[in-house]
């Protein structure tokens, strides 16, 4: 991969990433004719924070590139600061070229760790960017595209991650399909599959793969959602692929407790992701999106970038088999 295919600078993203130290945030940011952001212990109002519906009309082929979006989503690109919490740590996300796994990269590269993303090869612009980022934050960022429903290509992906990185001790499993249909006579076989083999096969055997080259201390972190718990009519197969997402992070944490290894979930509310504009949302939801929450907006991937570091962090260390939510104050995880 080359650096070159990112239009983010070295300079801006050290910049914006920062260790805490505001007022170099705030000369970069100042330096690009931006708005400096927020103190760390500034208080900002969450419902005002992030772009509110409506939005415009959009669609994108399947998967759809968060670079095409309209608002572009926040993974945290300027915003996130690290703080060492995931210093020497070895990390493989799937889908981590947008949304929460894009989210989840950034911060843990600038929070010391090394990280291999998986994405679609069509999702190759955003992937680079991410690449990018992460070796901006002085990591090692190693891309394998591929089509999670192949599962040689799945332990394939693990032996490439584990090789690279030198070791894996955190898996975020965080990939998905998620189409929209208004009935099930319109979801044909083959469909159902594509989603079951994405996002219920996948997490399956990358985990089979992972285990071997896990030690006490490691975290797996599986991505469900608020459908798991409160299903969309017009979701019928991605809401029960999320169920069960939600109850294999509550089985598996079981399993692997004794070898000292955590399972958990992160459970997203309506986030603005491709997902919605790739075929995951009616264009009447995606007009009106996260406007039903309390909060009547979406959520941006990088709302949720805190979560997944602390599961992953040592200062998670008693969380295990437990499921966060972050859904604007609606739903459930």
């Amino acid at each position: 991969m080359k650096d070159d295919n990112s239009d983010i600078s070295r300079r801006q993203v050290v910049g914006g990433a920062g260790l805490g130290l505001a007022a170099v945030a705030s000369v970069s940011a100042s330096s690009r004719g931006e708005a400096a952001p927020a103190p760390i212990d500034g208080l900002v109002d969450p419902a005002s924070k992030y772009p509110k519906p409506p939005f415009a009309s959009q669609s994108q082929p399947w998967p759809g590139l968060a670079g095409k979006m309209e608002p572009k989503p926040d993974h945290g690109e300027t915003s996130y600061r690290g703080s060492g919490r995931l210093a020497g740590r070895k990390a493989l996300i799937t889908g981590g070229d947008s949304g929460m796994g894009r989210a989840a990269a950034i911060a843990f590269a600038r929070e010391g760790a090394d990280v291999a993303i998986n994405y679609l090869p069509d999702e190759e612009p955003d992937a680079l960017e991410v690449i990018a980022l992460i070796k901006a934050a002085g990591r090692k960022a190693v891309a394998i595209p591929g089509d999670l429903r192949d599962e040689a290509f799945c332990k394939q992906l693990v032996e490439t991650a584990v090789q690279k990185l030198g070791g894996l001790d955190i898996l975020v499993s965080n990939a998905a399909r998620q189409q929209t249909h208004a009935s099930i006579l319109d979801i044909s076989s083959e469909n159902f599959d594509w989603t079951m083999k994405t996002n219920i096969y996948a997490p399956f055997w990358i985990i089979k793969a992972a285990l071997p080259h896990l030690k006490p201390g490691s975290s797996i972190i599986g991505t469900t959602s608020e459908q798991a718990t409160d299903p969309s009519e017009d979701l019928y197969d991605y809401a029960q692929t999320k169920a069960a997402t939600t109850n294999y992070v509550r089985s598996l944490a079981k399993q692997l407790a004794p070898k000292g290894i955590r399972v958990n979930g992160v459970a997203p509310g309506p986030i603005w992701t491709p997902l919605q504009v790739s075929g995951g949302a009616t264009q009447e939801k995606l007009v009106k999106f996260g406007g039903m929450t309390p909060l009547k907006r979406p959520g941006q991937p990088v709302e949720l970038a805190g979560i997944y570091v602390q599961l992953a962090s040592n200062q998670g260390s008693y969380a295990t088999g437990q499921v966060y939510g972050a859904a604007g104050g609606a739903g459930m995880p």
